[in-house]
């Protein structure tokens, strides 16, 4: 492995004094080769973001609308940038060649990803070097998945010696139109080029140095995590631990390229490592929860003894495109646990489509529940941890609705009201912070 692959999330170039500090990260270190810049990002809280200017831009355009004001919000962003850098760029040209070809589009993608675009060539001309477009290389199939020829494409053109510029947040369908990640995606464009350069670190740099076990919302004294797994970084980014794109794990996993979570705003900080695997350090690395799911409950006297009544249970949800997150299960009882957005307005229905599919004795919802995960590769060879976090929640008068320990063992979830769940994240977190 050679060379290292650099994301710079939109709060670390949102004006020229992060440019600057951008610049000095990377000519810090002459492996730093391979740069993913995304939007910029807001400048104080009143602000607004270079992203959604443009989402703006696309709406009102396709309503036959006048864009100047976002369009002229974008001019002055950008224009203050290449002068305060003293860099030669004809923002309002750019504009104008972006206007033509928005007409092209009618989905929002190729507008929403002109940030990145428009940014990542102001980053090249600021640190010389050559400015790569994401659309001749990060390609999506026709289903909408990251198409692996994308791996080969970049890795041939980012093959020099130099240094290269890859704008984040997109790549190209098919046909050749403009396709974008998910908000945040970036992160996932930053791992395809570390994957294909076969870079020997990716680093993300962002406003935080790194993960914390907890989020510092809830507990503000949280440790910094030094080492986490991917495997344990998507248990906790699918429950609300928002620093890193969960999607970001997928490239760099296979070939295990480690992920350096890095604060450009506080570059000596060591921020936290994310590796395939981690030998000693803490059992539980983090404690992670969201609010906002619902539990369909179901009874039926030998209910073990019917074939096949889960799978009807389960094509009902299926039937009404709802997925569900867990399905703690007894002997004549089945929950299922299904995220609040996914239920929307089909609770009634579906609970009548179970009784006529299923015949059960008793069925109820349980509404406003939250998700807590206690998440450590570890756990599972140490005793008496479960006791100890309901000890910890016990303790706290919190009232556990659910248990669900997954077949790997490497987490405890529980399910309580969701007014505790902030009680429920400190308690646990008392419990483990020196475990």
């Amino acid at each position: 492995m050679s060379g290292i692959t650099c994301k710079f999330g939109g709060s670390s170039l949102a004006d020229p004094a992060c440019f600057r500090q951008v610049r000095s990260i990377i000519e810090a270190d002459t492996d730093r080769r391979f740069i993913v810049p995304s939007a910029p990002g807001k400048r104080h809280k009143a602000d607004i973001k270079i992203t959604d200017l443009l989402y703006a831009w696309h709406s009102l355009a396709q309503q036959g609308l006048s864009a100047s004001e976002p369009r002229d919000l974008i001019e002055a962003r950008f224009a203050e940038l290449a002068s305060e850098l003293g860099i030669a760029f004809d923002v309002r040209a750019e504009l104008a060649h972006i206007a033509a070809e928005s007409a092209n589009h009618d989905e929002p993608d190729f507008m929403a990803s002109r940030g990145e675009y428009l940014n990542g060539q102001l980053m090249a001309r600021y640190l010389d070097a050559e400015f790569i477009d994401p659309a001749d290389h990060i390609k999506f199939d026709t289903e909408g998945a990251l198409d692996p020829v994308s791996y080969e494409l970049l890795g041939k053109t980012l093959s020099g010696p130099g240094r290269y510029v890859i704008p984040g947040f997109y790549g190209s369908r098919p046909d050749g139109r403009t396709r974008t990640f998910s908000r945040g995606g970036s992160d996932v464009s930053g791992a395809i080029v570390a994957r294909a350069t076969n870079s020997r670190i990716y680093e993300n740099w962002t406003d935080v140095s790194g993960f914390r076990m907890a989020d510092p919302a809830v507990v503000p004294e949280a440790r910094r995590i030094d080492e986490i797994t991917y495997r344990e970084l998507r248990e906790l980014s699918y429950m609300g631990a928002r620093v890193l794109h969960d999607e970001a794990i997928f490239p760099v996993r296979e070939p295990g390229i480690p992920i350096n979570i890095r604060n450009t705003h506080a570059p000596d900080d060591p921020g936290t490592m994310i590796l395939p695997t981690r030998e000693g350090g803490r059992t539980v690395c983090g404690i992670a929860g969201r609010a906002g799911f619902t539990m369909i409950n179901i009874e039926k006297t030998l209910m073990n003894r019917e074939r096949g009544f889960g799978r009807r249970v389960l094509s009902v949800l299926e039937e009404y495109d709802v997925n569900f997150e867990h399905m703690p299960t007894g002997i004549d009882t089945m929950s299922l646990i299904v995220l609040d957005e996914e239920l929307d307005d089909h609770g009634a229905a579906i609970l009548k489509h179970i009784e006529r599919t299923c015949e059960p004795d008793r069925m109820t919802l349980t509404r406003d529940l939250a998700i807590v995960a206690t998440v450590g590769e570890g756990m599972a060879g140490h005793v008496g941890m479960a006791a100890r976090l309901f000890t910890a929640l016990a303790g706290a008068g919190v009232n556990v609705r659910v248990i669900d320990q997954g077949s790997s063992e490497n987490n405890i979830i529980v399910g309580v009201s969701a007014v505790d769940l902030q009680a429920t994240v400190r308690a646990i977190y008392e419990a483990f912070e020196d475990v």
